[in-house]
């Protein structure tokens, strides 16, 4: 395990055992410093038990397989991953192993999980290694045990693990000013109990020789001259607000405050049970969805996003409701001439014809390029995948493109598994592609190889983000591109973007310099407020969930408005799922029989088929089979809480105002039996 001399310079108080944040760019080789660090630790400490947490999944297979692989030969190195049966067992995969890597949510799972076979102790470690520490703040998870781990340190308890943060970039938190800057990097600081955060100083120009930074260029494309289409589809949405019979039509369709407004009406609709407001939120949304997609890809995406929209409310609607019988013939009178428009090729997006000319100065060298197009959305991903397909011009320039999306849910499309984006990185790595079409899921973390090119196409995101996928631009010669419109949000944030990774960069030198005793008089002042804000908090969480009495709320479907349930049918399967245990709950929903697909296993249950409205065909949840019995998984977000004290849309089942027990698997089998 060699190491460069900038990163020895860094870890050097971590060898003392002092708690740090390591702060080096992309590609400098942060992990295996931070592998090296362990390697010390478990060979020179007695009794020595290392944790390295990572944010999201694919990193712990990843980094079992590669800087933590030199470990392997002397230590138990265990990789527990989300799809891995090994968390059900953690507390014993722990005692077995010298050094764990899993995601913290894991961790904070078994750390306060009641199950013998999973609990274990912050104490049970000696180092915690925590991967892109930047995300240790509010209600983060990595923050979650770092909160434990303080309020410990607080009460004098003694053995706590040591910690190692690891970042590109700590970001200012939202500020723009120096001070907020400096606020937000002392509590991130005072979040991981640091002692210090390190740097290469001595070492800086052998780093950035190490790890070269791509030339920068704004690629900026001029407004569509014609869009038919997005006239087409204005006009319809200011026709259903007219339907709405609300005053006045607003006049920023196909922006994100429209989208916020459209929102707010939805939810107004929801807690007043007046469905036609409701129904016509979520189709004007839908509406501006695909307006928002018109700017960003091709018309015909627009379209096509639209049309899916409305052959599925067709096909799992009952179609009784008057508004929504309204809308979709709306869409039917108007869809033939929709077509037409979006498949004009005179009214083509100008970003792609720009980002056209970017990938063929790019590959006009065959054999000799890889690139990544960061994109907002799955849908532009894939999207700009079948533009590409499409595109003849570019077919004989030899890319081979993918998509890359990350594993959670989205009501867009589909998720890719963990196996399926390691396949597709894997080919990025042979060869076999060449461009990926990715979210911000490759932007920090993935090991992909250098990139001659980058494309953040009409992004608009903050300074960490920016550098993290500039990071990838790191062959020799490479471009990094900014492709926006012209004078446009996204131009203007990626400007200050860059003023706010400069104001990073100061207020971390400033950080470092401060006098040893005003740093630690600071953090451990930061601490303090920090625990006694959670202890009011959780207090105040406690309070909320007692404000009525569960057989005093009724839970509402959203589309309908039909009253389903009470509160006191409600029961929690491990502190998470909510499911109704009432059995003559079954009459108010079908069930599908084709089971849910969920990428990871869970230890007493498995998903059963879809479950949804049997007035309406409104979407509720799912099935789980839990042991022996079948129980109705409740997504809060699909019903409305109806309390003494009026109703109320939540999209969290933590933000209710009533207690819910713990589901007892006995009592239920009793109950069932008459016993």
């Amino acid at each position: 395990m060699e190491l460069r001399d900038y990163q020895w310079e860094v870890i050097l108080p971590a060898l003392e055992g002092k708690n740090i944040i390591i702060w080096l760019p992309t590609g400098s080789g942060k992990t295996r410093a931070a592998a090296y660090v362990c390697k010390r630790h478990l060979e020179t400490r007695e009794r020595a038990k290392v944790a390295v947490l990572v944010n999201r999944v694919h990193l712990v297979d990843q980094h079992y397989m590669q800087e933590f692989h030199a470990l392997r030969d002397r230590f138990q190195v265990t990789p527990i991953s989300s799809d891995s049966d090994r968390k059900f067992f953690f507390s014993q995969e722990v005692k077995l192993s010298d050094l764990v890597i899993c995601t913290a949510k894991i961790l904070q799972n078994a750390l306060t999980s009641q199950d013998q076979d999973m609990h274990v102790e912050l104490t049970d470690f000696s180092l915690l290694v925590i991967d892109e520490c930047h995300h240790t703040h509010k209600d983060g998870v990595y923050n979650q045990i770092m909160e434990d781990y303080l309020e410990r340190k607080i009460r004098g308890e003694r053995k706590l693990p040591q910690i190692l943060g690891l970042t590109a970039s700590p970001g200012t938190g939202g500020a723009t000013n120096f001070q907020g800057a400096r606020q937000h990097i002392l509590q991130i600081c005072a979040n991981l109990d640091t002692a210090k955060i390190m740097s290469s100083q001595k070492h800086r120009v052998h780093l950035e020789a190490q790890v070269p930074q791509p030339r920068k260029q704004y690629d900026v494309s001029h407004e569509r001259l014609q869009d038919p289409l997005g006239r087409k589809l204005k006009e319809t949405m200011a026709h259903i607000h007219q339907y709405l019979d609300v005053r006045g039509v607003p006049q920023d369709f196909g922006t994100q405050i429209y989208e916020q407004r459209v929102v707010e009406l939805g939810t107004e609709g929801a807690e007043s049970f007046c469905r036609k407001k409701r129904t016509c939120a979520i189709h004007l949304r839908k509406y501006n969805d695909a307006l928002l997609i018109n700017d960003t890809v091709r018309a015909i995406d627009a379209f096509s996003t639209l049309d899916d929209f409305y052959q599925l409310e067709k096909a799992t609607k009952v179609l009784q409701d008057p508004t929504e019988r309204f809308l979709v013939s709306t869409f039917e009178e108007n869809r033939t001439a929709l077509l037409a428009l979006a498949s004009d090729p005179r009214y083509e997006n100008p970003k792609l014809s720009k980002l056209e000319e970017i990938l063929q100065e790019q590959f006009k060298t065959p054999d000799s390029s890889r690139g990544i197009i960061f994109t907002k959305t799955r849908q532009s991903a894939h999207a700009l995948h079948k533009w590409i397909q499409e595109n003849a011009k570019l077919a004989r320039l030899g890319i081979k493109a993918a998509v890359l999306t990350g594993a959670g849910y989205s009501n867009q499309t589909k998720h890719m598994t963990q196996n399926e984006q390691q396949d597709v990185i894997k080919l990025f790595r042979k060869g076999d592609f060449n461009l990926l079409f990715s979210t911000s899921v490759a932007e920090e973390g993935l090991d992909i190889p250098e990139c001659n090119i980058v494309v953040r196409y009409g992004l608009m995101t903050n300074e960490i983000a920016m550098v993290q996928a500039r990071g990838r631009a790191r062959a020799k010669n490479s471009l990094y591109s900014v492709l926006a419109k012209a004078n446009s949000k996204e131009v203007s944030r990626e400007r200050l973007n860059e003023t706010l990774e400069e104001l990073t960069q100061r207020v971390i030198e400033e950080v470092q310099a401060m006098p040893e005793k005003e740093y630690r008089d600071t953090i451990a002042a930061l601490q303090r407020s920090a625990i006694v804000s959670r202890k009011v908090k959780r207090a105040e969480g406690n309070q909320k969930r007692q404000l009525h009495e569960p057989d005093a709320v009724r839970l509402h479907c959203i589309n309908c408005n039909v009253a389903v349930c009470h509160g006191s049918d409600l029961r929690t399967v491990e502190k998470m799922h909510h499911v109704n245990v009432n059995p003559d709950f079954k009459i108010y929903y079908n069930a599908t029989s084709a089971k849910v697909e969920i990428p990871r296993n869970f230890k007493d249950w498995k998903p059963g088929g879809s479950i949804s409205c049997a007035s309406c065909g409104q979407a509720w949840g799912m099935e789980m089979i839990y042991r022996s019995v079948t129980l109705p998984v409740l997504s809060i977000k699909n019903f409305v809480v109806a309390t003494p004290d009026g109703n109320k849309q939540t999209k969290q089942w933590s933000r209710v105002t009533f207690a819910i027990e713990e589901f007892d698997y006995v009592e239920y089998c009793s109950s069932k039996l008459g016993m």
